[in-house]
């Protein structure tokens, strides 16, 4: 994949982001416990469209005074589109380590997901300095 690699600024823009997400989806958690309602399937896929819309707001609201230009939605649709199946598999392997099955929370599932995104971005940016 020939990516153009995120600078740091960026990727601590992102981190800033995804931890507001997780935060977000511990607090709804803890909502829906409280009323009695039972999870609903969550999967990377659905945390990466959260990020993307959330970046999609963001980029309208702020996104020229944090230093995001505008191609930046596509280059981050462009980059999660290309790893997505690989976040997947991780995200599974690390619910699944231990063998015993659960259903995956909103929030595991998106500090899970956000992670191994980072480390990809980071990766790719480390991979071009070289």
């Amino acid at each position: 994949m020939e990516a153009t690699p995120f600078s740091g600024h960026v990727i601590g823009l992102l981190k800033s982001y995804m931890t507001d997400l997780v935060q977000q989806a511990a607090q709804e958690q803890c909502a829906a416990k409280q009323f009695g309602f039972a999870p609903t399937p969550y999967s990377p896929h659905d945390a990466l469209s959260d990020l993307l819309a959330l970046l999609d707001d963001r980029l309208e609201s702020e996104g020229i005074q944090v230093g995001l230009s505008e191609a930046f939605l596509h280059k981050m649709w462009s980059f999660c589109d290309a790893v997505a199946s690989q976040l997947c598999e991780r995200v599974w392997m690390e619910e699944n380590i231990d063998d015993m099955p659960r259903p995956a929370e909103k929030a595991k599932v998106r500090e899970l997901t956000y992670r191994a995104l980072i480390e990809a971005l980071e990766g790719l940016s480390s991979r071009r300095e070289a």
